[in-house]
């Protein structure tokens, strides 16, 4: 990690502010002074401020409300990503625990905790994802009985695992699919003769994305739904 990636890691100040602060010789690296801001560092470097010590959080845990148009990724040279929306101080270390493609909004968990994530992505686990699920018409009880039971998507030589499905409206159900593949719900209301408006996931396993996070807002996870998943 660079200093100054470190400093903003774990004080209040910017990126800009910690480069200053660093300019300075107000930051020490293993008890000597540092002035250049790309210094790279790692955790057991011994690292003060004015004369404090810092350390690196814990791993970090975080919900954010993905809106459409953002891409799931860490960069991009094209298209504003995921990572785009938090604060440079926290970003680093983040990686994406379930992607969502472009036109996907909704939940999308982050953490520097690979084991964690590995539970939430892994085929092996089963998570469960709920979408809410806007069709182009409305779905009758064969399509969605198709569902429950799995279907054979396009160019694939297995059908899905089973779904749950709850019916809101004629055009309007929640899907939950405990699998990951590409463009999976879109291509399994395909299956059925069916096509997607829109698409938004608000459950990833027992975590439901929280109602106060307007699109491109994010909160740390507490305890209870960091362990949930754990």
């Amino acid at each position: 990690m660079r200093l100054d990636y470190f400093i903003a890691t774990t004080t209040t100040l910017s990126r800009r502010d910690a480069k200053k602060a660093i300019s300075a010789g107000l930051v020490k690296v293993d008890d000597q002074t540092c002035r250049k801001a790309a210094t790279p560092v790692v955790r057991e470097s011994e690292i003060t401020f004015e004369g404090q010590p810092l350390s690196l959080p814990g791993e970090r845990y975080l919900m954010l409300h993905k809106p459409r148009g953002v891409i799931s990724a860490t960069t991009d040279s094209q298209q504003p990503t995921a990572l785009d929306l938090l604060p440079a101080g926290i970003r680093y270390g983040l990686h994406i625990a379930g992607r969502l493609d472009a036109d996907t909004t909704g939940l999308l968990l982050l953490t520097t905790d690979g084991q964690w994530s590995h539970r939430i992505t892994s085929p092996r686990v089963n998570c469960p994802k709920t979408y809410r699920v806007t069709l182009r018409e409305a779905i009758d009880e064969t399509a969605i009985a198709r569902l429950e039971q799995g279907v054979l998507l396009r160019n694939e030589s297995r059908p899905t695992a089973p779904a749950r499905v709850h019916r809101l409206e004629d055009r309007l159900i929640d899907l939950t699919i405990s699998e990951g593949r590409y463009h999976q719900v879109r291509r399994m209301l395909a299956a059925v003769g069916n096509h997607v408006d829109s698409l938004h996931r608000w459950r990833i396993g027992d975590i439901v994305l929280d109602p106060a996070l307007a699109p491109g807002q994010y909160r740390e996870l507490n305890a209870d739904e960091v362990d949930c998943l754990g």
